[in-house]
């Protein structure tokens, strides 16, 4: 039909529009969000675009659906306001038709929020946890950082040096503290260079001095060297010791059924429902009131969005402390809120209005 085709095609439009001022948003709120993770040590700054590239195709599937719901609401309030939408009641046809042409339009986006949900974002989850666990087990000398203070992978030796200029694997002014078993030393020197001596990396200093400093004695040990050697740690190529559950697969998720992995399968359940509910919400809210402007329908999209998907985090939450199970979860919210957005439709489809009946008393 022509009335559904030029609807899609709007729809299309709307929706692209929307997706791409979305996702433009988000892409730079998570830029400055990884920028002050780097800049704490969380994330190594050269992969700061690899990270943002990866945290916003995990929050595809919630741009996805907010931008299918304001294109819905937007072209459906069009059509109000231009009068089409009366030419189109006044044929026979009610609201609930353009159920069609919508799902028609939207079948292929519900597709790529499942696929993003449950194939996508795991894997773009695992990719950050690995980038952030190898940065945490470099070794000391990729963490040594010129003119700044650096703690060691162990936790034991703090590293301060000039680097050079001309030699990456040289430096001046080199200040190290390390702590063990009770003994503090402190150790300066002139100049120090980075040597592979067998399969280990040292540190070997010139021209310096030592300062040990025992718990027990109140003593400090002076002395001066023209060649002192300090073995380094090397990176830990060894796997993650902690696998969070949004890095797990569905089907490892159900194999384990914890509360925190069948908090995740919630979540990622509610993004695929959540769609489809909004879709239906868009549908049944959409309209246009002269008095409100158009800017009304807008205000009460974003807020049945904010608080559905607050209501997302919140069972999610609620799920991994236990408070309630996923069954009942996923019928009490998305099962709700598909009743009472078919209940809506239905009341704008047939036109119900409630009515007020206003009797008069008669005085004898």
């Amino acid at each position: 039909m022509l009335f559904h085709s030029s609807l899609r095609k709007e729809l299309a439009r709307t929706f692209g529009a929307t997706l791409v001022v979305l996702v433009t948003v988000v892409m730079t709120m998570t830029l400055i969000r990884t920028l002050s993770e780097a800049t704490r040590g969380v994330f190594n700054p050269a992969d700061v675009l690899i990270i943002m590239g990866y945290t916003v195709l995990s929050d595809l599937p919630m741009i996805l659906s907010l931008s299918l719901f304001i294109a819905v609401i937007s072209v459906i309030t069009r059509m109000y306001k231009d009068s089409e939408m009366v030419i189109w009641l006044g044929s026979g046809r009610g609201l609930a038709s353009l159920l069609q042409p919508l799902l028609r339009f939207s079948w292929p986006i519900f597709v790529v929020i499942f696929l993003l949900a449950f194939v996508v974002l795991p894997w773009a989850f695992g990719r950050i946890e690995d980038l952030r666990d190898q940065y945490e087990k470099r070794g000391d000398i990729a963490r040594i950082e010129a003119g700044q203070f650096q703690e060691s992978a162990s936790g034991d030796r703090v590293f301060f040096i000039e680097r050079d200029a001309k030699d990456k694997l040289a430096g001046t002014h080199v200040f190290m503290v390390t702590r063990d078993r009770g003994k503090e030393t402190i150790t300066s020197a002139a100049r120090g260079t980075v040597q592979t001596i067998g399969a280990d990396q040292f540190l070997v200093l010139e021209n310096g001095q030592r300062l040990e400093k025992t718990e027990d004695n109140a003593a400090l040990n002076l002395s001066t060297f023209a060649r002192y050697g300090a073995r380094v740690g090397a990176d830990n190529p060894s796997a993650r010791s902690v696998t969070p559950p949004s890095t797990l697969s569905a089907i490892a998720l159900t194999e384990a059924p914890t509360a925190r992995n069948l908090a995740e399968l919630a979540w990622r359940c509610g993004l695929c429902l959540a769609a489809v509910n909004l879709l239906l919400i868009g549908l049944g809210v959409a309209g246009a009131n002269p008095r409100s402007g158009r800017t009304a329908n807008m205000a009460l999209a974003f807020l049945i969005f904010i608080v559905y998907f607050n209501l997302l985090v919140l069972g999610k939450s609620w799920i991994e402390t236990e408070k309630v199970s996923i069954s009942i979860y996923l019928l009490g919210l998305h099962g709700g809120t598909l009743a009472l957005a078919a209940l809506c439709l239905a009341a704008r489809h047939n036109q119900w209005t409630p009515r007020f009946s206003l009797q008069r008393r008669v005085t004898p």
